[in-house]
């Protein structure tokens, strides 16, 4: 029984230290910047890592008042574009933590 207890205090320092390690690593996620851009280059989007757009840069040639449409669809891919690599950041840096882990 003695012996249960000091596997389950171990476990318990393992989990609390694997928790800081977390912490840290997601701190270090949110100072970082991603750009995103769409296939001509004529938007930028830039987020950090806790996925809050920071910046928005539109080429001026991207902005034809005649064809609003094809500017918003541009928009949204530069923002999907940094998005998606703020989400491929977080599953390498924190991937490595929940890896084995069920509903992670």
């Amino acid at each position: 029984m003695a012996n249960n207890m000091m596997n389950m205090q171990q476990l318990m320092k393992q989990a609390q230290k694997m928790q800081k390690q977390m912490e840290a690593t997601q701190k270090d996620l949110t100072k970082q910047t991603f750009t995103g851009k769409e296939p001509s280059g004529m938007i930028e989007v830039i987020a950090n890592g806790g996925k809050k757009i920071t910046q928005i840069k539109i080429n001026p040639d991207a902005v034809d008042p005649e064809d609003t449409d094809m500017l918003e669809d541009l928009l949204l891919t530069a923002v999907n574009d940094a998005l998606n690599k703020v989400d491929a950041a977080t599953e390498q840096k924190l991937g490595a933590f929940t890896k084995g882990i069920p509903g992670f």
